[in-house]
């Protein structure tokens, strides 16, 4: 391609509003140009690297029996009805009436269309099992895009779907996208870990998510540095301290005027935080029928805990999560800031104590009433509640669940995620088959993703200077930015002929332009090989050669031109290559 010809350009400054590093490279490089609020265009550079980047997930897939289809991105609404996620899902989700005034959905992935194909296709075991894969455009209503491509609206996923006929299958099919998602990241030279996360709207018994770490993630991972563990912090599981013992003392209520928070509590008291009570109330959205009802919800953990919203979700298993409105916490008898179980009256609030709490001995709690707490307080003889788990956040310092070292926090961005859906979908579209007995039974799903305009942006956050973009050989838009200064025009045009001619792809640079602005550009874009013709290097017989993540330049003879290019090329392949490991899988 000569850049005379290329449609867009690069530019000098990148918009106010582009927030990280890999963003306003993007846009400075002339690789995306934003339509609208997390919608982009992606312009001929960042086409050709998606591509690759989806080429080389079809690599993947395929390898492990993939077969590629291509779902629709609108939907009948029944599908997502049958399901009940129509009704579970909440604005993310973009609906909207075709013109027979039928309900439709735009796609925020394609479980119910897996599942609607299987029970129209797979009648017996014998077509089982199976793996199908897509991409295609999704779309979800994010009311905080941010960060260019790294949050959006509207995206490409490559999602998968595996269909087996029984867990053990599922089990093989799991694994093999766990190793084979490493695979796709190192083939883009993208470092990426696995950890455990909550399965969310998807569902089912487990799931990954692959995580890029990186500080400006917006997911908290915990990673014990001692046997490995890693997971989001919406599950992280921790090993708690054990709780106070001793005997259950009377209940005493003490006058705590103006003191609302568990520090001041503490401090007041003079005791630990440990020794409280923490009251959280969250409003939790629950289908109830055909309709939504709110409740509030009344969440203990001890005082020097967090509560962490996801599990707390899991537990009572609402449809959405938001905290509760002090108008609401009066409603239900109970005084912000002073708040406890204890004496509650309002039956229609759901109290949910995490099991710490539930075995500690004594703790001061709030008395419902402004001004006061409660000494003294204890689970089963003054309270009460409707479940009783954990709902505690882990942190960093936490005691790894498994060995009991302290647990590290990093921040990630999610660039992949594997599900064990099970028959969740199957089962709410009688998707059956007969098994070799002839009875029947629900076929099992998994579902697996990847967005390549996510994993292309943190690709360029791993990979950048300051002076712009240095791409992996096997994503790279171009292999080699060929660059024609004064003098050098005709050989570099022969030199573009030979390189194209070898299958090696070039972005030749024939404009009009100073030497600063050519280079300039070129380290900007980031192709990783470059090769420079100009009358002074053509007075040695020679181009000047250079990798793109080195400072060295080399000076070589125009003879030796295109073998240096084509060895450079196959060292920054083998390189990547060099990169794939098996992977275990220990769970």
């Amino acid at each position: 391609m000569k850049m005379t010809q290329m449609f867009g350009q690069t530019l000098r400054d990148a918009p106010a509003d582009a927030e990280v590093v890999s963003h306003q490279l993007l846009v400075r490089a002339g690789y995306i140009r934003q339509l609208g609020a997390g919608i982009y265009t992606l312009m001929p550079l960042a086409k050709r690297t998606t591509d690759k980047l989806e080429n080389v997930m079809r690599d993947e897939m395929n390898a492990i029996g993939g077969q590629e289809i291509f779902m629709p991105v609108v939907h009948p609404a029944d599908l997502w009805k049958e399901t009940n996620r129509w009704y579970e899902i909440g604005d993310e989700m973009s609906r909207f009436q075709d013109k027979n005034d039928r309900d439709m959905v735009l796609a925020m992935t394609h479980e119910e269309v897996v599942a609607d194909l299987t029970r129209k296709d797979v009648q017996s075991y014998r077509q089982l099992p199976r793996l199908i894969y897509h991409l295609q455009t999704k779309w979800r209503d994010d009311p905080r895009p941010r960060a260019g491509l790294i949050r959006v609206r509207e995206f490409t996923m490559k999602d998968s779907y595996s269909l087996d006929a029984d867990e053990a299958g599922l089990d093989k099919q799991y694994r093999a996208h766990y190793q084979a998602y490493f695979n796709i990241f190192r083939r883009c030279g993208l470092p990426a870990v696995a950890v455990l996360s909550d399965v969310g709207m998807m569902g089912g018994s487990m799931a990954h998510e692959y995580m890029y770490l990186t500080p400006i993630g917006e997911d908290t991972l915990l990673i014990c540095d001692g046997c490995g563990y890693m997971a989001n912090r919406q599950i992280a599981k921790f090993r708690k301290p054990e709780a106070a013992g001793g005997e259950a003392a009377a209940l005493e209520k003490v006058a705590t005027p103006g003191v609302t928070t568990i520090q001041a509590l503490a401090e007041f008291l003079n005791v630990t935080a440990a020794q409280t009570a923490k009251a959280v109330f969250m409003t939790g959205t629950f289908r109830e029928g055909d309709a939504d009802v709110q409740r509030l919800v009344f969440a203990v953990v001890r005082g020097d805990m967090e509560l962490n919203d996801t599990k707390l979700a899991n537990a009572i298993k609402s449809k959405e999560l938001r905290p509760a409105h002090e108008e609401e916490i009066r409603a239900a008898g109970a005084v912000a800031g002073y708040a406890s179980p204890v004496g509650l009256k309002n039956q229609d609030v759901l109290v949910v104590v995490d099991d710490l709490v539930k075995d500690s001995v004594n703790l001061v709690a709030g008395a419902n009433e402004a001004g006061f707490h409660l000494l003294n307080t204890n689970y089963g003889r003054d309270y009460e509640a409707a479940i009783v788990t954990d709902i505690a956040a882990a942190e960093e310092g936490s005691a790894c669940a498994n060995c009991g070292q302290p647990l590290g926090v990093r921040r990630g961005v999610e660039v992949g995620n594997i599900f064990k859906l099970g028959t969740k979908y199957t089962k709410a579209l009688g998707a059956h088959f007969l098994d070799k007995d002839g009875k029947e039974q629900d076929v099992i799903m998994g579902s697996y993703g990847i967005g390549s305009g996510r994993l292309l942006q943190c690709i360029v956050e791993e990979h950048h200077d300051d002076k712009g973009i240095i791409w992996p050989i096997s994503v790279a838009p171009y292999h080699v930015h060929l660059v024609a200064l004064r003098g050098g025009d005709e050989v570099a045009s022969k030199l573009y002929a030979d390189l194209t001619a070898r299958g090696v792809e070039v972005l030749y640079d024939d404009r009009e332009e100073s030497p600063g602005v050519k280079f300039n550009d070129a380290d900007l874009i980031g192709l990783p090989l470059r090769v420079t013709v100009s009358e002074r290097t053509l007075k040695e017989n020679a181009v000047e050669f250079k990798l793109r993540r080195e400072a060295d330049r080399a000076v070589v003879p125009i003879e030796q031109a295109l073998e240096t290019v084509l060895q450079a090329k196959q060292m920054l392949e083998d390189e990547l290559l060099a990169t794939l490991q098996p992977v275990e899988m220990d769970f």
